[in-house]
């Protein structure tokens, strides 16, 4: 998708005079961008000199970088010097310097994603006057208000018909998506291959890399549908969608292993319940909540929250991730508990 709505807001602090910038100096503009998921998202970063030719001088460096709350966090994003660039992490392939004139820093993001939104800092160094620029990337619309997930039970795939599909997602703390927030999940990129219910009565996938397993190649991303199901005699997944947590999900530190039930009554002891599964998407995608522990969930299942891809935890994508449904007399997990600020 290329459309685009974007609004720019700029707040500009210079180091030094107010209209002029001293060699040697560095200044900082603060820049936030509002824009529609799946759009290609320009940043601007421009070196603030009055010296045209500064740009262009050999070992001029350009670095952006994803800023976290933690600085320790930080992800890479561009790297810049001469012709040599590299890009890095979730951003391989998927960012270039706009270059619209020698002294033109711009990052262009292709295909933004909910997990691109956050802050980004711009750092233009030539060795004689030096730039650093910060960007808010936002969605339109305001706040993340909620997450779409698919869900399918113990049983296996493809086992739902629509009032257990419903039953299933309010047992989840969610309810079925409606097509407009799978719609928005999908520009938002989520890819899932294993169709579900929505809350029309319509079976529908999103599709972001097509691929043979999934419809084929010959269309296009998007949102693939089955059309009305049988509420009744049809068994799919489903999707479910769960909004702001209204309490705190946290892993609970146990000296041991648990079983299933175990599980159970360390949450209940600990003033709290064991968590369920939209709890934890919630927390993972709303709150980054990362946790590279595999633990309990309330249906039975093991998941654990990764909102930082790295070795041996989800390396290449940010994800809850699903471990099964094993024994519950296992003594093989942890677990995740839920407190509720409203009781």
């Amino acid at each position: 998708m290329t459309s685009l709505l974007c609004i720019t807001i700029f707040s500009l602090t210079l180091a030094g005079s107010a209209f002029s910038l001293p060699t040697g100096s560095a200044s900082q503009l603060t820049v936030k961008i509002i824009a529609d998921l799946g759009a290609n998202v320009t940043l601007p970063c421009r070196l603030l000199s009055q010296d045209a030719m500064a740009f262009g001088t050999i070992g001029m460096r350009i670095k952006w970088t994803k800023v976290e709350s933690d600085e320790a966090l930080n992800k890479d994003v561009l790297l810049s010097m001469g012709f040599h660039k590299k890009t890095y992490g979730a951003f391989e392939n998927r960012v270039f310097l706009q270059e619209l004139d020698n002294e033109d820093a711009s990052l262009i993001i292709t295909d933004f994603s909910r997990d691109d939104v956050g802050k980004y800092r711009c750092e233009i160094i030539n060795g004689v006057e030096d730039s650093m620029q910060e960007i808010s990337l936002e969605v339109f619309g305001g706040l993340i208000d909620g997450v779409v997930f698919p869900y399918s039970p113990l049983v296996g795939r493809y086992n739902l018909n629509f009032d257990e599909a419903v039953q299933a997602c309010q047992g989840q703390n969610a309810s079925v998506a409606t097509f407009d927030q799978l719609f928005d999940a999908w520009k938002g990129g989520l890819d899932w291959c294993n169709a579900g219910w929505l809350s029309d009565g319509t079976v529908q996938y999103p599709i972001n890399n097509p691929r043979g397993p999934c419809g084929g190649t010959n269309s296009g991303p998007g949102v693939r549908s089955y059309g009305h199901q049988d509420k009744e005699i049809g068994r799919f997944d489903v999707f479910c969608f769960a909004g702001a947590l209204t309490g705190r999900l946290y892993w609970l530190v146990q000296p041991d292993r648990l079983t299933f039930d175990e599980a159970v009554q360390a949450c209940v002891d600990d003033g709290a319940e064991i968590a369920k599964v939209g709890h934890m998407y919630s927390a993972w995608k709303l709150e980054d909540y990362d946790r590279c522990d595999a633990g309990w969930l309330a249906d039975g299942s093991v998941r654990y929250p990764i909102s930082r891809p790295r070795k041996n935890c989800s390396p290449d994508e940010a994800a809850v991730r699903y471990v099964g449904f094993p024994d519950k007399m296992q003594k093989s997990y942890g677990v995740y508990c839920f407190k509720d600020e409203e009781q």
